[in-house]
């Protein structure tokens, strides 16, 4: 009589089940018996609802509990496994068996961020090590394998070289930039962050973050023209018949910053006649507010104001000077100030008194070299009279015979203001009553004698004058 239900006998069982165990792993062996004979003891196996799972039949009524699949511990990590046994019999009896299988973790799973990249923001000047943001990653897997710590990537070759700047912390993420920065120089630059787990092999994930300078208004306008550092400021022409609206200049500036805090805005600071000018406050320009009239002087000086958008705002300043003409191809520029004419009439001055100076000295030396060159020439030495005692002119020719000059004639020099070239001549002699006598050939020479004779005197004595030169005087 079927009055004994199946029973079932588990010979091995294993659990917990690692989630890498491959397909076909026996987790249970067990054996199947009923006490009745015949149908009443014939008995059949089956396992409910599960497809990871499978009974096989072992030996004679022994039953294997395999794996048919992969498994996933973050899929299922437990599995309760219900094998039922059923008899033949009339009304068939079943038995059953319960096994509860763990899996446990494998370090299948990296680190996953919360966010495919992240952007950060830090104002320029910021003060060292500020916190900027923090990166997160979490890990599936259990235990070791889901400890997470975070680092920077290395760059790699293709790559430019990361900023030195930013830091992160190993334990929590948070990134810190190290250093100040100027939005001028670093605008943006990007980092890699690597998340890494503690399993073995570890795994890992990488992301990107964006780090964005904000800018901020430390830096004034720059006025390209009119050069900061011209001086005088240059002098811009305008006609007196020009009407209002004339064009006169135009400032240009510039500012290193960006967004408002580069929004440029003229505006006239001060001016000779501010009626009679009008700066347009986007654009720059310098134009007449109305016409000219004989009351404006003629050159005006003005200061133009460039202020930034920033707060506070910065500004910086352009001189700028304007001459009212009549005529352009007359341009006398007025006299700057009295003591730009002080100084040019002192060094006029200076410029007179060394040219007479000089103009002095230089008749003086020449005065003093003629003198020196009349001066240095010997006065002949005394000799027989020219006459003797009863004045004849034997006594005349004796001395010339001699190389001698009477004491009554001497040397005159005569500089002249139009050539500048000096002129020597002999003075008359002291005896203008004496006839002059002819010269004849052969006769002793007389002094004087008829111009035309060419006979010399004493030409053997240097510095004597022959009787042919005295004729020619």
């Amino acid at each position: 009589v079927n009055d004994n239900a199946p029973e079932l006998v588990v010979s091995s069982f294993s659990s917990p089940l690692p989630e890498d165990t491959v397909p076909g792993t026996v987790v249970a062996l067990f054996a199947v018996r009923d006490r009745d004979s015949g149908a009443n003891g014939k008995i059949s196996c089956a396992l409910e609802g599960q497809l990871s799972f499978s009974l096989r039949p072992a030996y004679k009524n022994y039953y294997e509990l395999v794996t048919v699949s992969a498994l996933d511990r973050e899929e299922t990590a437990r599995y309760i496994l219900s094998v039922t046994a059923v008899d033949a019999g009339t009304p068939p009896l079943t038995g059953s068996q319960t096994f509860t299988v763990d899996i446990s973790d494998a370090n299948d799973n990296a680190p996953v961020f919360n966010q495919t990249s992240y952007t950060m923001y830090v104002r320029e000047n910021n003060v060292a090590t500020v916190l900027v943001g923090a990166v997160s990653a979490a890990d599936a897997d259990v235990g070791l394998n889901a400890k997470v710590t975070y680092s920077l990537a290395p760059a790699q070759a293709a790559e430019r070289p990361r900023c030195s700047c930013i830091s992160v912390n190993s334990e929590n993420g948070h990134v810190f930039v190290l250093r100040p920065l100027d939005y001028e120089r670093l605008r943006q630059t990007e980092v890699t962050v690597s998340a890494s787990d503690a399993g073995s092999p570890p795994l890992r994930a990488n992301v990107t973050v964006r780090l964005l300078v904000l800018d901020e208004n430390d830096n004034a306008p720059l006025v390209l023209y009119p050069a900061p550092d011209s001086s005088p400021a240059p002098s811009e022409l305008v006609p007196v018949s020009a009407e209002a609206g004339y064009l006169i200049t135009k400032v240009v500036a510039v500012d290193a910053d960006s967004g408002q805090n580069s929004w440029l805005s003229y505006h006239l600071l001060r001016a000779t006649e501010p009626g009679l000018f009008t700066v347009g406050a986007q654009s720059g320009e310098v134009r007449l507010r109305r016409p000219v009239t004989d009351r404006d002087p003629v050159k005006q000086k003005l200061l133009v104001l460039v202020r930034d958008n920033g707060k506070p705002p910065l500004s910086a300043t352009a001189a700028l000077s304007a001459l009212l003409l009549k005529d352009f191809s007359d341009v006398s520029l007025p006299r700057s100030s009295p003591a730009t004419e002080d100084e040019a009439g002192s060094l006029t001055t200076y410029l007179i008194v060394s040219l007479v100076i000089v103009s002095l000295l230089f008749l003086a030396s020449s005065a003093a070299f003629g003198a020196r060159k009349v001066c240095g020439r010997k006065e002949p030495k005394a000799g027989p009279a020219l006459y003797g005692a009863d004045n004849s002119p034997s006594g005349a020719a004796d001395a010339a015979a001699a190389g001698t000059l009477p004491r009554a004639y001497c040397y005159e020099i005569s500089l002249t203001t139009g050539s500048g070239n000096s002129e020597f001549k002999f003075l008359k002699p002291i005896l203008p009553g004496l006839p002059p006598q002819p010269c004849g050939p052969g006769e002793e020479q007389h002094f004087p004698c008829v111009p035309g004779s060419t006979e010399d005197v004493a030409p053997d004595h240097p510095g004597t004058l022959s009787a042919g030169h005295f004729n020619a005087l």
